[in-house]
C-alpha cells in the first residue's frame, strides 16, 4: 500500500500547489491526515458531510476535494463542523484541497476540460490572479446558437444571456463563479463567456457591452479537475477510485 505522504507529495507536484496564492481559506493540500496509508481514492467538489459520509460507506480513506474546509471564519468544532471531522476520522479518511491549481492546470484542471468538451483548443490565458491565470480563452468554431446546444447537452441547467455575437470569434472560460471574469472579457477583447454561475448584477452589464454570458453551474463546472487528479493518482500509484457525487444544482 502506497503511503500517504506519498500521494500527498504526487499530488503537490501535478498540481504545482506551491505556486498559487489562493484566496483566503481555501488551505490548498493536505487539510485532515489519517493514519498514513491508502487504500482507496474519492473526489468531490464539497468538503461537506454528506460527500464524506458517502466516501466513508465507499471505502474511500483518501478523498480529493475543489472545495475545503476552512473558508469560513474560525468556527468552534461543534454541530456539522464536528460531524464533518468526526466522519472523516471515524472513517481514517484522509482529506486533501486543491482549489485555484485545478481551476488553472493545463492538462487536467477545469477550464481546459470545459473547453474540450466543445472540441477547443486553448490559445490563450485568461483573468489572472497572484501572477497566475486562472482562466483560459479559446478560439470559437461555431455559431453562438450551437455552443448554447452544445452546452445543454453536457449540463442540467444552462441559463444563456446572448447580448453579444452570433458568431463569437473567442470563447473565455471561468468554471464555478464568473463574477471576476465579467469584468475582464472586454479588456481581452472576447465578447462570450463560459463559467459556472453570476450575480444578478451582470445581467445589465452583458446588455450594455454587448456579452453572451452562459451559466453552467458552479458545482456542475467544477467536477472536472477533480475526477482528473484522482483518475491519474489511482493509475500512478495502483488503486481504485471513484468519485462523490452529490445533488447540488448551483
Amino acid at each position: 500500500m502506497p503511503t500517504l505522504a506519498e500521494l500527498v507529495a504526487w499530488c503537490d507536484r501535478r498540481t504545482r500547489r506551491a505556486a498559487f496564492v489562493d484566496f483566503p481559506g481555501a488551505a490548498n493540500g493536505l487539510q485532515v491526515a489519517n493514519r498514513g496509508r491508502v487504500t482507496r481514492i474519492g473526489a468531490a467538489v464539497d468538503a461537506g458531510l454528506a460527500p464524506f459520509e458517502r466516501a466513508a460507506a465507499a471505502g474511500v480513506d483518501f478523498l480529493i476535494v475543489h472545495h475545503g474546509l476552512f473558508w469560513a471564519p474560525l468556527q468552534p468544532v461543534t454541530g456539522p463542523n464536528y460531524r464533518k471531522l468526526a466522519t472523516l476520522l471515524r472513517a481514517d479518511c484522509a482529506l486533501y484541497s486543491s482549489h485555484l491549481p485545478l481551476d488553472a492546470h493545463p492538462q487536467i484542471g477545469n477550464n481546459v476540460q470545459l473547453a474540450r468538451q466543445l472540441g477547443l483548443r486553448p490559445a490563450r490565458p485568461f483573468l489572472e490572479h497572484e501572477g497566475e491565470a486562472i482562466g483560459l480563452i479559446a478560439r470559437a468554431t461555431a455559431t453562438r446558437a450551437a455552443l448554447r446546444r452544445r452546452l445543454a447537452a453536457l449540463y442540467p441547467r444552462v441559463t444563456a444571456i446572448e447580448c453579444g455575437a452570433t458568431r463569437p470569434g473567442a470563447i473565455a472560460f471561468c468554471s464555478g463563479s464568473g463574477n471576476g471574469a465579467v469584468p475582464a472579457l472586454v479588456p481581452a477583447g472576447v465578447d462570450t463567456l463560459v463559467t459556472g454561475e453570476l450575480r444578478e448584477e451582470w445581467f445589465n452589464y452583458a446588455q450594455e457591452h454587448r456579452l453572451n454570458l452562459y451559466l453552467c453551474g458552479h458545482y456542475a463546472t467544477e467536477v472536472h479537475g477533480v475526477r482528473a487528479l484522482a483518475a491519474e493518482l489511482a493509475k500512478k500509484f495502483r488503486l481504485p477510485w471513484e468519485f462523490i457525487a452529490t445533488e447540488n444544482p448551483l
